[in-house]
C-alpha cells in the first residue's frame, strides 16, 4: 500500500505545475510532502510553545521552569535513576514537582497562616486528602463563666458509643491532659499541647463496586451474606457525596472507613446519607429492580460473630465487617445484589478502577484482502452473549486470528473454562473499565481437575486483563507462545477463607506451567504460588517476568515460585517492584530490583544476573547483590549489633492477609532502609510507584513554610 502524501503545500501550486508534475511521476509532489512534514512539525512546536506559557497547559518538563520564575522552592531533590523508563520517570516527576502546587504558590503565600490552607496544601502537594486540627482546643481547661467557649473539648461521655469511638481521631471532641511531646518527635509523637497542630492524611483509596452479587454464607445460615463476593469480611468505605461548600467537598473525598456509630442514627437505623444508589452502599433483593431496599428497613448491628438476629421485616447491616443478615426465614429468593466501596492503597489486582490501555496489542493477521480486523465478543446485558462460556463457544466456532472477549458486568461466571488456541492465534479476555468480573472455578468434575485450562499451539498468545479468579488456579500446557496477566487477582490459596496445611509441600498454586515453553508476563496483579514443571532440563529455561505485583504463598517458608517437586523452577526470572511472601526457587534471576523477598530467594545459577535495592533475608543464595538490605546496613557491624540490625530491618506490614484494606502496605514502624530503600528513594515492594516517602517529605517541607506562627505541626496517618 502506498503512503498518503501531505498535499497542503502541493495544492497551493498553480494547476499547470501540478499537471506537468503528474506527467513525470509526481516527483515535485513527493518533495513538497517531505517539506510539509517539517512545516507541520514547526507549526506544532509553535503551538506547544504558546501552551507552555501557562501552568495549566504546559508540558510536564516546563513545570520546574515556571516554578523557578515565581520563586517556587523545589521539595524533594533526589535524582531520577538512569535506568528508569520514561513513563515511570514522568510519573515520579509529577510527584516531585506538583503542577497544582506550582500553580497555587502565589495564592497560598497570601493565605499563609490560615488553618484551612493546610487542607488544600496537603492535597495539592501529596495527593492525599487531609484535614488540619488544632489540638489546643482539646486541652482540658477550666472555663470562665464570663467567657464560655462551648467549642472546646468537653468531658467524655462514656455512655455514648459514638463519642468514645471518635477519641484520638480527626473528629475527637473530648478534652485531654497536656502532652509535652512534640507532634514531629522521632521517638513517640505527642498531640495535645498549646502549640500542637495535627494534619490527618488518608493514604488509602476508595473504590466503588456497582451492583455485584453478594456472597451467601450458607454454613452459618441462608439469611447471612457478605458484601464481598469472595465471602470475606470487607470493611465498607465512605463515598464522595455532592455537598455545596469546597471544604465539605474535601471532607467527602476522604476515604473514611465506616463505623457502626457513624452509620447508625439514635434509633439504630441507617443514616440515609450513606445509603442508596450512588452513595456509600445499597442493597437489592432483585437484580432486575431499579429501587434498592427501603432505608427504613435497615438497622445497624454487630455481626462480627453472627449473633445478632434482626426482627422480622428488617435487615441488619454491619459496615465494619461488611456483613448483612436478614430475619429468620426471610432470605431473598433471587439472591442479594449490592453496591459498596472498598479500600486499597493502589490500582493492583482485579478491581473496579479504570485500567490503562495495554502496551501489547494483538497483531492483526495479513490476508489477501488486506488487514483482518480484531473480532470482538461482548458478554453482559449490553453485549451479544450472557455468559463467558457462550462467548468462548462462539470464538472457537469462528476461529478468528485475533479476538477480544470483554466482560461488561460485575457478574460471577461459574462455568468451567477451557481455552485452546490454534497456531498464530491471539485472544484477550478483559474486563470493561470500572468492572470487576469474577470467574469462580468450582469443583464440578470428579474425574479430572477443575483448573482454568489453557493450551495453545506455536505463536499463539493470550492476555487476561482485569479478572478475579477464585476457587482454582490456571494451568498452562502446550506450545502457547506468550501469556500476559495484567491487573488480575488469582486469589492466593484459591479461596480467602480456605484453611491451609503448613505440612503440605505445595499450597494451592495459582499458576501451573506444565511442560510448556510459554513466556509469562505478570503486571499489577495479585496471585498465589507459581509452579513450573519441566520434563527436559536440557532445554532453555522459561522466561518469567513479574512487575508491580504481589506473590503470596500464604504459608511462611513455602514456595512462592518453584518446581512441582519442591526444587528449582526451570525458569529465568525478571522481577521488579514486587512483594513476595514465600521462598523463590528458580534456575536464574536476570534482574531483581526494588523488591521485598520476605521469606528468601534461592537461585541455582548465581553467576548470572543481579539483585539490586531489594530486601533479601540472610543466608539467601542469589547472584551478586548491590545496595540490598540487610547486607548494606550490617556491613560494618559486628556481633550482637549485627544481629540486632537484621531484626530491625525485617519488613513490617499493616496486614499480610489478602482481602484486608491495608494488605501488603508497609507499616509506619518499618525501618527507613526498607521504606526508603529503592533506587530512587521510594519504598521497596509492590507500592513503590506510589512514591509515598517523597510525598511525605514534600508535605513536611511545605508544613514548615505555611503553618501558623509558633505552631508545631505534625503529620498523622489516619488510615
Amino acid at each position: 500500500m502506498s503512503t498518503p502524501f501531505d498535499d497542503r503545500l502541493y495544492n497551493l501550486l498553480p494547476s499547470i505545475y501540478r499537471q506537468c508534475d503528474s506527467e513525470v511521476g509526481e516527483p515535485l509532489r513527493a518533495l513538497l510532502a517531505v517539506i510539509a512534514e517539517q512545516v507541520n512539525a514547526v507549526e506544532q512546536d509553535m503551538t506547544a510553545l504558546y501552551d507552555n506559557w501557562f501552568i495549566e497547559t504546559c508540558a510536564d518538563w516546563v513545570v520546574p521552569y515556571i516554578g523557578e520564575l515565581i520563586g517556587y522552592r523545589a521539595l524533594h531533590t533526589a535524582a531520577v535513576p538512569a535506568a528508569q523508563s520514561a513513563p515511570r520517570a514522568a510519573g515520579r516527576a509529577r510527584i516531585l514537582y506538583p503542577r497544582r502546587d506550582v500553580a497555587n504558590t502565589l495564592r497560598y503565600r497570601r493565605r499563609k497562616g490560615a488553618l484551612s490552607l493546610l487542607d488544600d496544601l496537603a492535597t495539592t502537594v501529596s495527593g492525599w486528602p487531609a484535614h488540619a486540627v488544632e489540638f489546643a482546643g482539646l486541652i482540658a481547661a477550666t472555663q470562665s463563666l464570663k467567657h464560655p467557649r462551648p467549642g472546646r473539648g468537653g468531658t467524655a461521655d462514656v455512655r455514648h458509643a459514638h463519642t468514645m469511638e471518635r477519641v484520638n481521631s480527626v473528629s475527637d471532641i473530648t478534652a485531654h491532659l497536656v502532652d509535652l511531646r512534640r507532634p514531629q518527635s522521632r521517638y513517640r509523637t505527642g498531640r495535645y499541647s498549646i502549640a500542637a497542630l495535627g494534619l490527618f492524611v488518608w493514604r488509602l483509596r476508595s473504590y466503588p463496586v456497582i451492583r455485584s452479587k453478594a456472597y451467601c454464607v450458607e454454613e452459618v445460615a441462608p439469611e447471612c451474606f457478605t458484601f464481598s463476593v469472595l465471602g470475606n469480611d470487607c470493611p465498607l468505605f465512605d463515598a464522595a457525596a455532592d455537598p455545596g461548600s469546597a471544604r465539605a467537598q474535601a471532607a467527602a473525598a476522604r476515604p473514611v472507613m465506616l463505623r457502626r456509630a457513624d452509620v447508625a442514627m439514635p434509633d439504630g437505623r441507617v443514616e440515609p446519607r450513606y445509603y442508596g444508589a450512588g452513595r456509600s452502599f445499597a442493597l437489592w433483593t432483585d437484580s432486575e429492580a431499579n429501587a434498592p431496599i427501603a432505608v427504613d428497613k435497615l438497622v445497624v448491628a454487630d455481626l462480627s460473630a453472627w449473633l445478632a438476629e434482626p426482627r422480622s421485616g428488617t435487615v441488619a447491616i454491619d459496615p465494619e465487617t461488611g456483613r448483612v443478615a436478614f430475619a429468620r426465614g426471610e432470605a431473598p429468593e433471587h439472591g442479594l445484589v449490592v453496591s459498596y466501596h472498598y479500600g486499597f492503597p493502589a490500582d493492583i489486582g482485579g478491581g473496579a478502577y479504570v485500567r490503562p490501555m495495554p502496551s501489547w496489542v494483538p497483531p492483526r493477521a495479513s490476508t489477501t484482502a488486506g488487514i483482518a480486523p480484531v473480532a470482538r465478543y461482548g458478554v453482559g446485558s449490553d453485549g451479544d452473549f450472557h455468559t463467558l462460556q457462550e462467548a468462548l463457544h462462539a470464538w472457537h466456532k469462528d476461529k478468528p486470528a485475533c479476538a477480544i472477549i470483554e466482560l461488561m458486568a460485575n457478574e460471577v461466571y461459574g462455568d468451567a473454562v477451557r481455552i485452546v488456541l490454534e497456531a498464530a492465534q491471539s485472544l484477550e479476555i478483559r474486563a470493561a473499565a470500572e468492572i470487576c468480573p469474577v470467574i469462580r472455578l468450582l469443583d464440578l468434575q470428579a474425574n479430572r481437575p477443575d483448573f482454568m485450562a489453557i493450551s495453545g499451539e506455536a505463536r499463539s498468545r493470550l492476555v487476561l486483563d482485569g479478572l478475579l479468579v477464585t476457587g482454582r488456579g490456571l494451568q498452562i500446557k502446550g506450545e502457547l507462545s506468550q501469556l500476559t496477566i495484567r491487573h488480575c487477582t488469582l486469589v492466593p490459596g484459591w479461596d480467602v477463607d480456605r484453611p491451609v496445611n503448613p505440612n503440605e509441600a505445595q499450597t494451592s498454586p495459582s499458576l501451573s506451567l506444565v511442560k510448556t515453553r510459554t513466556r509469562v508476563n505478570i503486571e499489577h496483579s495479585i496471585l498465589g504460588p507459581m509452579v513450573i514443571t519441566s520434563d527436559d532440563p536440557e532445554q532453555e529455561p522459561l522466561q518469567v517476568s513479574i512487575s508491580d505485583s504481589i506473590v503470596d504463598a500464604r504459608v511462611a517458608r513455602h514456595e512462592a515460585l518453584g518446581a512441582s517437586d519442591g526444587g528449582f523452577a526451570h525458569a529465568v526470572l525478571t522481577i521488579a517492584r514486587c512483594t513476595v511472601f514465600g521462598i523463590v526457587r528458580v534456575n536464574a534471576v536476570s534482574l531483581a530490583e526494588n523488591c521485598i523477598f520476605n521469606d528468601g530467594i534461592e537461585v541455582e545459577r548465581i553467576h548470572l544476573g543481579c539483585v539490586r535495592f531489594c530486601y533479601v533475608p540472610a543466608r539467601a543464595r542469589t547472584p551478586r547483590r548491590y545496595e540490598c538490605q540487610p547486607d548494606t546496613a550490617v556491613a560494618k557491624l559486628r556481633g550482637d549489633e549485627r544481629e540486632s540490625a537484621r531484626r530491625r530491618l525485617i519488613p513490617m506490614f499493616n496486614s499480610t492477609r489478602y482481602g484486608t484494606p491495608t494488605y501488603c502496605q508497609l507499616a509506619q514502624g518499618c525501618a527507613p532502609e526498607i521504606a526508603q530503600g529503592a533506587d530512587d528513594e521510594s519504598e521497596m515492594g509492590v507500592f513503590h510507584d506510589l512514591y509515598q516517602p517523597q510525598r511525605m517529605a514534600n508535605l513536611l517541607a511545605r508544613l514548615d513554610e505555611y503553618v501558623p506562627a509558633d505552631a508545631d505541626a505534625g503529620i498523622i496517618i489516619a488510615i
